[in-house]
């Protein structure tokens, strides 16, 4: 255990882990699909609207320049967080899911004829499927699809045999959000480039608990989402290399994007603006500002080192209890943990958890594909953040075992 990082500490940040829930301790255990806020977070929005609220990119006085400039001091601070080359690769998109749905549509126009492939796996979201889908449909290319193995690791042979001169693009997953299997992205971006193929990457669940260097990766594009990084909801990033941006189409038109308008012609600003038609998610950049100024008061490598432990110690009681199961125990991977017990439902379970102060995530966890893989509609998820401690999972072993008994008395757990 690592004595160095004081957790409780940090928790004294975040308003919500102090609350009650049916009057018990609040034991959060679903940081993969939100994570709590910060005070610093919350301050910063609420200072924004109260004192120093304007729109950006647009007029001359003072609160508007002011928060102008803030806005574009934000998008420097995402650029060196995950060192990107240019501040100008630097999108902002409402989410993930948006940021994918923009490289979807205008990079399947600039490089995907009848013919042609995109490879993702099978343990994508389903926000990392559903766009190339309907890209694919609509250019008459073909979804090319690379299996997982038992452990829940992508099957590297397979992405290799799959992987040919038709492949235009590949879009893959760095930490899946149902295994936690954190993928090898640049050994991915290696076999890709050497065919031609661009690497998109969705790093919603990777961006909180990894340290994201874009160019050491070599992607093209990468992709996350504030509210999983301890900032606000309705704010995604993406990450694109600035030669290709420039290339691309935009992906909605509107004001801000445009350099000139008349009727029969319009041009279109440089990237980043030519991607961010609309007024844009102002508060939301100024939270996710705050956010990363959190992130970077704390050690990130005590970070990491908190979430491996609590990952382990989570897996270690977990495999104690009859009947369970772990689905996906890939040896790199980040601190989530789905699983199933014979001959219980996990919503009947969650449930009952929940009467308990505990929150936990069940269902097909937006991963359809990746849970028939397994021959499963249904998975219970625990996910971990630097908040949670060694006594809140025991807490929740003991809780879950309190309602198998329940359900099931004549079984001893």
């Amino acid at each position: 255990m690592n004595q160095e990082f004081n957790v409780w500490k940090i928790r004294q940040d975040f308003p919500m882990l102090s609350q009650l829930m049916y009057g018990r301790p609040f034991i959060y255990l679903d940081s993969a699909a939100t994570t709590q806020k910060p005070q610093i977070v919350i301050n910063a929005i609420s200072d924004f609207y109260t004192n120093s609220y304007a729109t950006v990119n647009r007029s001359v006085y003072d609160f508007a320049s002011k928060a102008s400039a803030y806005y574009n001091i934000v998008r420097r601070k995402i650029k060196r967080f995950f060192n990107a080359a240019f501040v100008e690769e630097i999108i902002f998109t409402k989410s993930t899911t948006e940021s994918i749905n923009l490289v979807a549509h205008c990079l399947s126009k600039l490089c995907l004829q009848p013919g042609d492939e995109v490879l993702i796996s099978e343990m994508e979201h389903h926000s990392n499927i559903i766009p190339w889908y309907m890209c694919c449909k609509e250019r008459g290319a073909q979804l090319k699809v690379v299996p997982v193995s038992e452990s829940g690791e992508l099957i590297f042979e397979e992405f290799q045999k799959l992987l040919s001169n038709k492949t235009k693009i590949v879009s893959i997953v760095h930490m899946s959000n149902v295994l936690g299997t954190v993928n090898p992205i640049e050994e991915i971006v290696r076999e890709a480039h050497a065919k031609g193929a661009k690497v998109v990457v969705d790093g919603a669940q990777s961006a909180p608990h990894m340290l994201i260097d874009v160019q050491k990766l070599g992607v093209d594009f990468y992709a996350f989402s504030a509210h999983k990084m301890y900032g606000p909801t309705g704010l995604g990033v993406l990450y694109g290399k600035r030669s290709l941006l420039e290339m691309m189409p935009p992906y909605q038109g509107g004001g801000d994007m445009i350099d000139e308008v008349a009727f029969d012609r319009v041009t279109y600003q440089e990237p980043p603006l030519k991607f961010e038609a609309g007024t844009p998610m102002i508060a939301e950049v100024v939270g996710l500002g705050a956010a990363i100024d959190y992130i970077e008061s704390i050690d990130q490598k005590l970070i990491t080192i908190w979430e491996k432990d609590l990952l382990e110690y989570a897996t270690q009681q977990l495999n104690r209890i009859k009947g369970l199961k772990i689905i996906g125990i890939a040896q790199q991977k980040g601190p989530i943990v789905s699983f199933s017990i014979d001959g219980f439902h996990p919503l009947d379970l969650a449930t009952l958890l929940d009467l308990r102060g505990i929150a936990i995530r069940t269902g097909h966890l937006c991963a359809q594909p990746i849970l028939k893989r397994y021959h499963l509609s249904s998975l219970l998820r625990i996910s971990l953040a630097f908040y949670n401690t060694f006594e809140e999972i025991d807490f929740f072993i003991h809780a879950l075992k309190e309602c198998l008994l329940l359900l099931k008395p004549e079984i001893s757990y």
